[in-house]
């Protein structure tokens, strides 16, 4: 890959990298800006793993500020340090506490560099008061604001949290390849699951959580398992809610119709086993998970919240839904259960899409575009 011309040393900054959505942008992003020649580290808030060693075996540095606290000033001394240290021209902060420790200890670190922030989600979190002002007052000193997708970016805009000057929609990204269709690896990973050739296999990944809203997936299962024998479900992730959910597939005597997986780093594998994609959640920024399973070919059916519809066409690379909407779950996987021709279909035009809007490599070019924006915004006379 050829570099960039104006190779920029660049400062992830990040609550953790535990494994999540969210983490596996920054990885990806990171990795394919060194690959451009630029200078890149990342540092983590909290003490973390997870996609630590990959960056790490990609020869990327990552610092570890081991906050300790509700307003940790270890956390500013050794984001200032690093910034300091490694003539950083960009910190790139994603999500909002990164952006408020960030700002704060930036203003004392001296050197040229810009602030520049990804808000990952559509702000949910932000409905707490002090969070809202404290990420509100830190955009004052953040030249752009990333939001990963039009959604996302006009929500934010409207209730007036991001200014819209500074405010720029920036697709997220992943590594296309990794995810491509292969019959070899869709035959090995099946086997490993214990899932029979003639099964149709409904899945999805993401965090075990309320927002996600598994619980109301699990719930269709029964219905869908009585009109469609051979049809059965694996969730991919960890979180707080994974031991009530194993109990709640059990109370509704689904047995070993559900698998729950807990948190894998094989989801390529995981995903080519599968014949529909299933994310019912109560709100998205813009998916990755949803991204690596268009990648992986397969049909999805979404509900349509956050950037869920700037990925799913209806009726073209799946189908969208309304959030607690039962019945229109239920049809919408029955008819891609009972509909392999349309499972092909909608799979084959999902990878088309991804393949030309939504690769890694593409998200680190209008990054880079971005950066050098706000640098030359910032060097610009007053």
């Amino acid at each position: 890959m050829a570099a960039d011309p104006r190779p920029l040393r660049i400062l992830h900054v990040v609550d953790s990298l535990e494994f999540g959505g969210l983490e596996r942008v920054v990885t990806d992003l990171a990795i394919a800006q060194q690959a451009r020649g630029h200078d890149v580290g990342v540092l983590s808030i909290l003490d973390t793993r997870g996609f630590r060693d990959v960056l790490e075996a990609a020869g990327i540095p990552v610092d570890v500020a081991g906050k300790q606290s509700a307003m940790d000033l270890g956390v500013l001394r050794r984001i200032r340090d690093v910034v300091r240290a490694r003539h950083v021209d960009v910190v790139h902060t994603h999500n909002f506490v990164p952006n408020y420790y960030a700002a704060a200890a930036t203003r004392f670190a001296g050197g040229r560099h810009v602030l520049v922030n990804t808000c990952h989600n559509m702000g949910s979190r932000l409905a707490g008061r002090k969070l809202r002002w404290l990420y509100r007052i830190s955009l004052r000193a953040t030249a752009r604001v990333a939001l990963v997708g039009d959604m996302v970016r006009d929500h934010l805009v409207a209730t007036g949290i991001v200014p819209a000057a500074r405010a720029t929609a920036v697709f997220n990204g992943i590594p296309t390849a990794r995810f491509g269709p292969d019959p070899l690896r869709r035959a090995l990973a099946r086997t490993a699951l214990g899932v029979s050739p003639d099964t149709v296999l409904l899945g999805c990944v993401g965090r075990l959580v309320e927002l996600k809203n598994h619980r109301f997936l699990l719930e269709r299962m029964p219905a869908l398992c009585r009109v469609h024998p051979g049809i059965a479900l694996v969730l991919v992730g960890g979180g707080p809610l994974e031991d009530e959910l194993r109990a709640h597939a059990d109370a509704l005597g689904l047995g070993d119709r559900v698998r729950i997986l807990g948190a894998r780093t094989d989801t390529a594998e995981l995903l080519s086993a599968m014949d529909v994609f299933v994310l019912p959640s109560l709100t998205e920024g813009l998916s990755i998970a949803l991204l690596e399973a268009c990648a992986a070919g397969l049909p999805v059916v979404a509900t349509a919240v956050g950037g869920n519809p700037e990925i799913v066409t209806d009726g073209v690379t799946g189908r969208l839904v309304e959030p607690g909407d039962a019945g229109a779950l239920h049809d919408a996987l029955l008819q891609l259960a009972t509909d392999a021709g349309m499972r092909h279909r909608l799979g084959d035009s999902a990878r088309r899409w991804v393949e030309a809007h939504g690769s890694v490599e593409a998200m680190q070019q209008r990054y880079h575009a971005l950066y050098l924006d706000a640098l030359d915004g910032a060097a610009a006379p007053a």
